[in-house]
């Protein structure tokens, strides 16, 4: 400053103040970039109906429109910024639990007591407005990262990130349902990570992808076209492409056959059979038991019911057309492997002698074990249970299940939801299981497992660590209807037999029921909704991969990587 007489003159360098950071743009074009990032993860997965050829492909792509949104602000500095990320992620995650998980909608209505369908509606935005906050912390620490050391960095960190929130999800919330990996089952080529890294490996590769196109199209000008993006487009297609054409590798080979009873039960009312009727359908159970070959559907079961019992009449021709086969079995010499009943609201219960003597009838008459999904009682309360009869008939052991379907099979915290005991008919104060038992029977190691459970991967591998050689998992999915929802159990569950390299055999009270070779691949299936009985052969395994050994190590070091960077972050100034 200079001074004069009579005035005071503040020089130009003192006038000038911090320019402050200009606004970032308009925040529905974000928006509307997170909400065609959902739509495009909603169709990697399942649509009421097997995934198809097509579907896993999305998911190269899926997460770009995001990444844009995220990423591309340049006016990182503005105290907004950090906000609209967070929510403009969270727009996306609860969309997508929306879309994806629709089917609690149709299950809350059908199925709840006097449950309107505006309280239906309700439980399921509660559902994914919970969920989303996984999107939203993706969203937010992203774009924290991207301010303090720039776009790069926040692109590399971004597949750590998301595979440490879906470890978070799995173990705070407990509902890994549909995790991005999933959607590459079909891909022989990449699922060769899971039994190594489980899941999270493919899901980490999938964002990395992602990541790399999102970089280009940032980074090379403000375009969504030009030379450079299509350039990565195409690179990244034609190694999606011959992934997905990569020859698959030979059928696993096989040692015995099982045989898996689809009772095909009403959901909403248990099954009493009583006097005749329970004659009946205990004679059905052995006769069963005893077949040696049956009618299937080649890998995946189509739309259509078609005849299942013994001698059903020639096929047709448009059951030839959607892969019914009708088949000769000359390597099925009896006694079977295995012989299952899966879980389902029946007439069995442990402490019932009735249900011990037809227990006792089926494996003798079959000279082969038999695990059946019932009820289980003990003094201290009700379990939903496997019970394990050997080939000889003797009672050998009761798995309990241990991870209990919220809300379905219990009610957490009971006194804040004490009207949730409306929600279903048949909702249960069952007690969960503390072991995972093994069973073993003529020298081999059975893991029966139940329903819900077969989405924890990292519980699945006690099964094949305890020494199990085939996993088999009984389930009822009648209360998903015809959604999407049984055919993403099934994807997840296809999973757990790649991550441990087991055959898993899927019974299932009205479908999917089906055998997985420990590649995933579906080989027979039984038509769904039809009383039906499904022969199909399997084998034994007992190597041990290094997921069945270690778990989720691989989604561990993620978040330890996530950690120490937002250690860093915390520490750094701000970039420009």
């Amino acid at each position: 400053m200079s001074m004069q007489p009579g005035a005071f003159v503040v020089s130009p360098a003192l006038r000038t103040r911090p320019a402050r950071p200009s606004s970032p743009g308009a925040l529905w074009p974000s928006l509307l970039l997170a909400l065609l990032s959902a739509v495009l993860l909603d169709f990697c997965f399942p649509i009421a109906g097997p995934q198809r050829p097509w579907q896993p492909l999305l998911a190269w792509i899926a997460l770009v429109p995001l990444l844009w949104a995220l990423l591309a602000d340049r006016n990182v500095a503005h105290p907004r910024y950090l906000r609209r990320a967070a929510l403009t992620a969270y727009i996306c995650g609860l969309l997508w639990y929306i879309l994806n998980c629709y089917w609690i909608y149709r299950t809350m209505l059908l199925y709840g007591v006097n449950f309107p369908a505006i309280a239906a509606a309700g439980i399921l935005f509660l559902f994914s407005a919970i969920l989303g906050l996984y999107f939203g912390a993706f969203g937010l620490i992203l774009a924290f990262f991207r301010r303090r050391f720039g776009l790069g960095p926040a692109l590399i960190l971004a597949p750590f990130l998301w595979t440490a929130l879906d470890l978070a999800a799995a173990r705070i919330t407990s509902v890994p349902w549909d995790q991005f990996g999933y959607s590459q089952i079909n891909n022989l080529w990449i699922t060769r990570l899971a039994p190594i890294t489980g899941v999270y490996g493919i899901t980490f590769v999938l964002v990395a992808a992602n990541a790399v196109i999102a970089r280009n199209w940032i980074s090379f000008g403000r375009r969504l076209f030009g030379w450079r993006q299509l350039g990565v487009v195409v690179g990244l297609g034609v190694v999606a492409v011959l992934a997905f054409s990569w020859s698959a590798p030979p059928p696993s080979p096989t040692s015995t056959y099982a045989v898996l009873l689809q009772p095909n039960n009403n959901v909403e009312s248990q099954q009493t059979w009583n006097g005749t009727r329970w004659n009946g359908s205990a004679a059905w159970l052995i006769q069963q038991s005893q077949l040696t070959c049956s009618p299937a559907f080649a890998g995946m079961p189509k739309p259509g019911a078609l005849p299942s019992s013994p001698g059903a009449p020639p096929l047709s021709a448009a059951s030839s057309r959607i892969g019914w086969v009708q088949r000769t079995c000359p390597q099925n010499t009896p006694p079977p492997g295995v012989v299952l009943w899966p879980e389902t609201y029946s007439w069995f219960a442990s402490n019932d002698p009735e249900t011990q003597a037809a227990l006792r009838a089926v494996a003798t008459a079959a000279h082969a074990p038999f695990i059946a999904g019932m009820l289980g009682f003990d003094p201290n309360g009700v379990y939903n249970s496997a019970v394990f009869v050997r080939a000889d008939g003797s009672i050998a052991g009761r798995y309990d299940k241990i991870h209990l379907v919220p809300f379905g099979e219990y009610v957490p915290y009971e006194q804040l939801f004490f009207f949730a005991k409306t929600l279903t008919h048949q909702l249960s104060h069952l007690k969960p299981g503390h072991d995972r038992v093994v069973f073993h029977a003529d020298g081999h190691a059975f893991g029966a497992f139940i329903c819900y459970e077969s989405i924890f991967g990292d519980e699945i591998r006690d099964f094949a660590r305890n020494g199990a050689q085939v996993l088999v998992n009984l389930s009822d999915d009648g209360w998903y209807g015809d959604t999407s929802a049984p055919w993403q159990h099934l994807d997840m569950t296809r999973m757990r037999a790649v991550e441990n390299h087991r055959w898993l055999l899927l019974d299932t009270n009205n479908g999917v029921t089906t055998v997985i070779d420990p590649r995933g691949r579906v080989t027979l299936s039984a038509p769904r909704h039809t009383l039906a009985t499904l022969v199909a052969r399997y084998g034994y395994e007992s190597d041990l991969t290094f997921y069945t050994r270690y778990g989720d190590v691989f989604a561990y070091l993620c978040s330890l990587v996530v950690i120490l960077a937002l250690a860093l972050a915390f520490r750094r100034r701000s970039t420009r």
